[in-house]
């Protein structure tokens, strides 16, 4: 069972957050997340810009 991410420089745009963390294979890695229930949306991206664009640009469908 692997480990959990530890995430650092976490920071929210909207309902989305985005966090930096590593990889298994100890590359750094960015993940977006979306915190609305029932959404669902969650990326991982390989530098933070993608990352935050993925959060600016992101709709969620649920209402």
């Amino acid at each position: 069972m692997p480990a959990p991410k530890r995430f650092r420089h976490v920071s929210r745009i909207g309902p989305v957050q985005v966090g930096t963390s590593y990889d298994g294979r100890g590359r750094e890695k960015h993940t977006a997340a979306c915190t609305a229930p029932r959404c669902g949306f969650s990326a991982d991206y390989d530098n933070r810009a993608a990352a935050e664009l993925a959060a600016r640009t992101h709709r969620c469908r649920v209402r």
